[in-house]
């Protein structure tokens, strides 16, 4: 007798096995048809399952209450998942990591913080460590060390961040920047405090209004940027440049000698300097708008959140300038009285 593979001797592989997994219907020799089987099947138990409407009424009944039971419990907990989604706060810069409104305030009253505090500095640098004013302009104690330093190193450090924000945004930079700003702030008001008193008070509230009064038509949506007006804007921007630049080497060479320079001049007894100012702080509330329009196209946009950094410091700059261009055009009409 030859040997085989046990493992081909088992019922698995015997004929009648293989013969009932091929052919459907086909049962082995002695072996109910499936016809004559239970078409319900067996339990776990071998015991033949009964069709449900033979079963008991109230089991029947229990397992539907059951099943109801548990598809609300289902539903409930979907709902107050759902509703715990939509009562959760909206996902900030820190989660999304993109620029928003509220992340650029905070960053904007950051750098205006820092700005305060080195104000002061510049203000007690200027009047050498005297909160009098007027008495320390009177008595030779002023220097303009931290205006020029202010001035200066706040220009170059501006054109550093504006031509190498493209590649990188450091906000180092824009820190120092706002620190340098601040001593030439404090700097600039106070020379003009002692020689006009009340005028920082006169130059902030007329600032703020300015730039509230702007921040409020834009949320309105009655005043907003265009391509037209950005254009005239920047030419502007060009001609007034030219004209300070010139003013400057005018008063520096002596060729004018009014303290102002051209700005002194009267048009139809008008100052110069009353007109043009007008102007410029026209051409500063247009600049703020520019800077708003910006953070929103920025937040409609998904820009990244370092971009916020370059909104803060955009609305710094404008502020800086209208606040100066205010203090200089109060000083001009307070001169001529």
């Amino acid at each position: 007798m030859a040997l085989r593979n046990p493992v081909f001797n088992s019922d698995a592989f015997s004929q009648d096995s293989r013969a009932a997994q091929t052919y459907p219907g086909y049962a082995p020799q002695g072996a109910p048809s499936p016809t004559q089987q239970n078409p319900y099947g067996q339990n776990q138990y071998g015991q033949p399952l009964t069709p449900p409407s033979a079963q008991n009424p109230q089991q029947a009944q229990n397992q539907a209450q059951w099943s109801s039971a548990q598809h609300a419990a289902q539903q409930a907990a979907y709902q107050s998942q759902m509703e715990g989604m939509y009562a959760a706060p909206a996902a900030g810069a820190l989660e999304t990591d993109r620029m928003t409104v509220e992340d650029t305030v905070m960053k904007t009253a950051g750098l205006f913080g820092i700005l305060l505090v080195t104000a002061l500095v510049g203000w007690v640098w200027t009047l050498q460590g005297s909160f009098d004013a007027r008495q320390a302009y009177f008595t030779g104690n002023v220097t303009l060390v931290p205006w020029i330093i202010g001035a200066l190193g706040g220009f170059v450090l501006s054109m550093v961040i504006i031509f190498t924000s493209r590649k990188k945004i450091r906000p180092g930079l824009i820190f120092a920047y706002a620190a340098l700003e601040g001593l030439f702030i404090g700097g600039i008001s106070a020379y003009f405090e002692a020689i006009y008193p009340g005028i920082i008070v006169q130059a902030t509230l007329a600032t703020l209004s300015v730039v509230g009064v702007t921040l409020a038509l834009f949320a309105s949506g009655k005043i907003r940027a265009s391509k037209k007006v950005t254009k005239i804007f920047m030419i502007a921007m060009i001609g007034y440049l030219v004209f300070s630049l010139l003013n400057l080497v005018l008063m520096w060479t002596g060729a004018i000698n009014n303290p102002w320079g051209m700005r002194g001049m009267e048009i139809a007894g008008i100052p110069l300097g009353v007109i043009i100012g007008i102007f410029v702080v026209l051409m500063a509330a247009y600049s703020l708008v520019l800077d708003f329009d910006g953070i929103q196209q920025g937040v409609r946009n998904g820009a990244p959140r370092q971009y916020g950094w370059m909104g803060a410091f955009g609305i710094m700059v404008t502020v800086v300038w209208l606040y100066v261009e205010i203090l200089r055009l109060i000083a001009i009409l307070r001169g001529n009285d």
